[in-house]
């Protein structure tokens, strides 16, 4: 039975993933309420602190994406205020939003990930730091936000890296491009549920192709030898340990099967809870329903996580 009864939904926010929090919140209090819990639904702008203790929930289910939500910001003040809450804890949550501080991670578990630098914006935005193909993207923010994929017939980088409205961050990660199939598992505790092949109808796995419907195809279990599948899975919940994660995340990667290589793109502290997203998908493959599944993420709440 659990003790939690009063569950404060943290959602929506201020970064460039608002809208797709938002649907995430929305849609695990409505869960949580099929599940009988008492919900207050908190948008994350303005006062948190203020808001919460005005809520004065046993629980908080955070439903934030990006920045601030998903990075150790909010998990340091449900720390001070106390209050157990949802996924991973402050420092597991700021390396994996760190693009390359999960990487060096990734490196000392002896994890496959990419070659990669990290240099100023502008300095990207000028010429080719590395030889295409590449990609290059924030090196902070999530749902394939202002990512870029260079490649070998590109002359320069894109234009937008220069540019005066650019919002995402003043440093960027220029990344070699790994070749071949999109695939993604989910960690639910320690254990992987499943591979998903992921099938975009754009030119890579970019926002609209996560969050639009039909955006693009998703194939669970994906149509992999048994033995990449299994190390797909085993990796995944090396890397999940090897940042210290907690609750659910979801691990990205590569297959080249050319190559025979598999790379670890990036672990998602905060994986979408939308209609579309891909967690919800390979649970309801593994007979877990999405009440369930949220029921479950809510009672592994804690503080010092």
């Amino acid at each position: 039975m659990t003790m939690f009864k009063r569950v404060a939904v943290l959602l929506g926010g201020r970064s460039a993933e608002r809208e797709v929090s938002l649907v995430s919140g929305h849609a695990c209090a409505d869960a949580l309420r099929q599940e009988d819990f008492e919900v207050t639904e908190i948008d994350a702008v303005g006062d948190v602190a203020q808001q919460l203790s005005e809520a004065k929930p046993d629980v908080v289910f955070n439903a934030l994406h990006g920045r601030w939500g998903e990075d150790g910001c909010v998990q340091g003040l449900l720390e001070l205020m106390r209050i157990p809450y949802t996924h991973s804890g402050v420092l597991s949550s700021a390396i994996a939003m760190h693009k390359e501080r999960a990487k060096v991670a990734f490196r000392a578990a002896e994890l496959p990930v990419a070659a990669s630098i990290v240099v100023p914006r502008m300095k990207a935005s000028q010429t080719h730091l590395m030889e295409p193909p590449y990609v290059v993207k924030p090196v902070n923010e999530g749902s394939s936000v202002g990512v870029y994929i260079i490649r070998q017939c590109d002359n320069h980088p894109p234009s937008e890296l220069g540019s005066a409205e650019w919002s995402l961050g003043e440093e960027v990660i220029i990344e070699k491009y790994i070749p071949g199939r999109e695939l993604t598992t989910t960690v639910m505790g320690d254990n992987a549920l499943a591979v998903t092949e992921i099938v975009p109808k754009t030119q890579f796995y970019d926002y609209d192709a996560k969050y639009a419907p039909g955006g693009s195809e998703h194939i669970v279990p994906a149509d992999l030898p048994e033995n990449i599948a299994a190390t797909i899975m085993a990796l995944s919940e090396r890397a999940h340990a090897a940042l210290g994660c907690r609750g659910v995340t979801r691990a990205d990667f590569r297959y080249d099967e050319a190559g025979n290589e598999i790379i670890l793109l990036e672990v998602n502290t905060q994986p979408g809870m939308t209609p579309t997203s891909l967690v919800p998908e390979q649970a309801a493959f593994k007979g877990i329903s999405f009440s369930k599944l949220v029921r479950w993420i809510l009672e592994d709440a804690s503080c010092d996580r």
